[in-house]
């Protein structure tokens, strides 16, 4: 049975913020996920110091206004990095989301590390899965009595893309558990010509598994975390990922750990997926590059697989934007996701969570507003182009 998917243009209709449409939005596909003194624990992510292209903050108001006029007490709330840096602990992350605006002054809700102070307040709950028996996420989140998602939908160079069911698996995984999730993605020379032994891979290795030896960079595997700060960070380009295994292992195992967290929050969880500033990569990146394509809207649904095949269809659907990372995707109806990350099969990850039960991928996109469906080509036209009545 398909799921239904609310859609949210991003353009202003009739002179209104995009912002007042989120009381309707969260009205039809949220109602019922929270009650009546619930604690619930809202999953952001703050972004890394230094990226400019983050959820902005009035939309997280905007969300944590709704579920506290539903009777809930609301708080933000996201893991702890595997990686050495200024989101690794419950002190930074939050100094961190302070100073991106995710505090009580800019959200109306405190912000409180899922896994705490130093990322040892998680839980494990059995999974009995492919990859894992069981797995680990912050406790925060688990005692939490319902959990809302919002996720800065965008691409990733490990997984192709970035939506809820990432959010929810890397983003609530305990720091063993994005270790476990993460050990096979590896650094490799694959134009060892490019190398200029900047030392940059070597400054940014949160495990001091980088050295640099005569003419090239050595790297100990031993020590690596997996996480690819270096080949993210590296200048010239010199370095790709080498998979130990299957690219799309990784997305499997988030979609695993998505399940266990998930499974306590039957009837209790709400995503939501901002098509707003979608760049290449991750908001872990301590900068921003532009946008893929051009601003779509807001999705809601309780079904988080949907929500993601609906947003990736939604990206398919648009044009691509000149002076990007894009290399030959600009064309509507292009993959994006594979054009960027040629070497992942981002749609293993949705296939895999649909084949778990965490979700389905058929859905129908409905336009909030107006009642009516529409196709993803359809949500990209202005509102006065759409099928239905003019709101």
């Amino acid at each position: 049975m398909a799921a239904v998917v609310y859609f949210l243009t991003s353009r202003s209709v009739g002179n209104r913020s995009v912002l007042e449409g989120i009381p309707r939005l969260y009205a039809e596909a949220g109602e019922g996920t929270v009650r009546e003194g619930d604690l619930v624990a809202i999953k952001v992510h703050v972004g890394q110091p230094g990226t400019t292209r983050f959820l902005r903050p009035q939309f997280v108001r905007a969300v944590v206004e709704e579920v506290r006029r539903r009777g809930g007490r609301p708080f933000l709330t996201d893991s702890n990095t595997l990686y050495r840096g200024p989101r690794d602990n419950a002190v930074d992350h939050a100094l961190a989301a302070h100073a991106h605006g995710y505090d009580i002054h800019g959200t109306g809700a405190p912000f409180l590390a899922a896994d705490g102070l130093t990322s040892k307040e998680f839980v494990e709950v059995p999974v009995h899965l492919k990859h894992f028996r069981s797995v680990r996420y912050g406790a925060a989140a688990h005692h939490a009595d319902s959990l809302v998602v919002l996720t800065h939908f965008k691409g990733h160079m490990a997984s192709g893309y970035g939506g809820a069911v990432k959010n929810v698996g890397m983003g609530l995984g305990s720091r063993a558990a994005k270790q476990q999730m993460h050990g096979n993605v590896k650094p490799s020379y694959e134009e060892p010509e490019k190398c200029t032994l900047c030392g940059t891979c070597a400054s940014v290795c949160p495990a001091g598994a980088v050295e640099a030896e005569e003419a090239l960079m050595r790297f100990d595997w031993h020590l690596c975390q997996g996480c690819g700060d270096c080949i993210v960070h590296c200048p010239q380009g010199a370095l790709r990922i080498q998979w130990d295994s299957a690219p799309e292992i990784l997305g499997e195992k988030m979609a695993e750990v998505a399940f266990g967290v998930l499974r306590a929050k039957t009837g209790k969880a709400l995503f939501l997926n901002f098509l707003l500033e979608m760049t290449p990569d991750c908001d872990c990146l301590p900068w921003s590059d532009h946008p893929l394509v051009p601003d779509v809207g807001i999705l809601a649904s309780t079904d988080p697989v949907a929500i993601d095949q609906a947003s990736a269809d939604l990206v398919e659907a648009a044009p691509g934007l000149p002076n990007t990372r894009l290399r030959r995707a600009y064309e509507p109806g292009s993959d994006k996701f594979r054009d960027l990350h040629p070497s992942v099969d981002w749609q293993a990850q949705l296939a895999y969570a649909e084949s778990l039960g965490l979700g389905t991928r058929e859905y129908r996109l409905m336009d909030v507003l107006r009642g009516c469906p529409l196709s993803p080509e359809e949500a990209l036209l202005s509102p006065a182009g759409r099928k239905g009545e003019e709101a």
